[in-house]
């Protein structure tokens, strides 16, 4: 664990949250630990993400609710474009939308505001060292999705053209919106692998670029 006490350099750390009340008490909570500095604190998403750039901390303590930018499009920039800092998410939201887009879009661990500050920096040493925290609401959450019947294979529409099911889920993001690094954040993929399947997709649906392939998805219904 990285720490003062143990002669190494303190774990670097930005946090955002909108309300500046719960956002101070952060700073000034963490701030009194050891092994723990704080270098910058955003009152939004956009903020987070000129304060990774400019100060290159470790971790980043991240609300998900959050004008300008919210936690989850905040995620999504941090991980295409600051790989090495670790996400922590600290949220009042435990709903399993919340969860799951955030951890899609590449935060590492998942914890609520009733955290005290001893779990929260053992959170973010753990995020930092490549380790995954969640509060038990969110581990029981993930538990029992998992555990979930999924849908027999004769309930899911046969896609067009041959296209395979990881196929339209890359064309629905493309549709959406998402570049080739933020799909890749969002399914766990290098973006050597959606580069990849992007190809198969424009070859299968005859599409010469984005734009024909998203009024593909749009024609088929996908996104």
């Amino acid at each position: 664990m990285t720490s003062e006490a143990n002669g190494s350099a303190p774990l670097r750390v930005v946090v955002a949250d909108d309300q500046a009340s719960v956002r101070e008490g952060l700073v000034l909570l963490l701030g009194g630990l050891p092994g723990i500095d704080v270098v910058g604190a955003a009152a939004d998403g956009q903020q987070a993400l000129d304060l990774v750039a400019e100060h290159r901390p470790d971790a980043i303590l991240l609300d998900l609710h959050m004008p300008v930018l919210d936690g989850i499009g905040a995620t999504r920039r941090l991980t295409a474009e600051h790989p090495g800092v670790a996400i922590v998410v600290l949220t009042t939201y435990v709903d399993d939308t919340s969860v799951l887009e955030a951890l899609r879009a590449g935060a590492r661990s998942y914890l609520t505001k009733d955290a005290d500050r001893t779990d929260i920096a053992r959170a973010l040493q753990a995020a930092a060292g490549g380790l995954t925290v969640f509060d038990p609401r969110v581990h029981d959450m993930l538990l029992a999705a998992a555990m979930a019947p999924a849908p027999p294979e004769s309930c899911r529409p046969v896609p067009p053209d041959g296209l395979t099911q990881r196929e339209v889920e890359i064309l629905a993001l493309i549709a959406s919106g998402l570049t080739n690094p933020e799909i890749a954040g969002r399914l766990y993929l290098s973006n050597h692998t959606v580069k990849t399947h992007i190809n198969r997709i424009f070859a299968k649906t005859g599409s010469r670029d984005r734009a024909a392939a998203i009024s593909y998805a749009r024609t088929h219904h996908i996104g």
